[in-house]
């Protein structure tokens, strides 16, 4: 699994949007009050959902279905399987952990006859798919509360691989 920011953009107009609540102009102070108000739920952290950030993710088919869950306020582009997987012969490295030897060969025999179906409904869940995911920080603060202890790796390595590379990670983990 590998995970990458991208970018991340809004804080400035989420600490305007933040300081119309309180009928000020000058934001300058507004940093204090995001801090505060970021590890309240319930509507007084809504300013994250201003606050986007864009992820490259290459991660197998079975934590996808797992990260589907977190569909609001986020938007994915993706290495559809739809028009991808008869462009080429698979190779181990397709594959969270390698598969064996006949499966390969199989699936490799499927793509070459164009058996789009076959191939499909016989690609194991550890194949890897890159997608590049637009959220927020209000996703990614409900994605650290509820997976960080998750029993799949790979949601500790997302969390973890956040965390260090956004700008503001406590507004995330408060």
């Amino acid at each position: 699994m590998i995970v990458k920011i991208l970018n991340e953009a809004g804080y400035n107009e989420a600490l305007t949007g933040l300081s119309l609540s309180y009928n000020v102009e000058d934001t300058s102070s507004f940093g204090q009050i995001a801090d505060k108000l970021a590890g309240k739920d319930g509507g007084h952290n809504k300013f994250l959902e201003s606050m986007v950030v864009w992820i490259d993710i290459d991660a197998p088919r079975y934590w996808w279905s797992q990260f589907d869950t977190y569909r609001t306020g986020t938007s994915k582009q993706s290495e559809s399987t739809m028009h991808t997987i008869l462009k080429r012969p698979l190779v181990q490295e397709d594959f969270e952990v390698p598969i064996l030897g006949i499966i390969l060969s199989r699936l490799n025999m499927m793509i070459e006859q164009k058996e789009f179906d076959e191939v499909k409904n016989t690609l194991p869940e550890g194949f890897l798919q890159r997608r590049i995911v637009c959220t927020n920080y209000k996703v990614l603060r409900s994605i650290h509360k509820q997976r960080f202890t998750h029993k799949l790796p790979q949601w500790q390595k997302f969390c973890n691989t956040v965390l260090e590379n956004v700008e503001f990670p406590e507004f995330i983990t408060k």
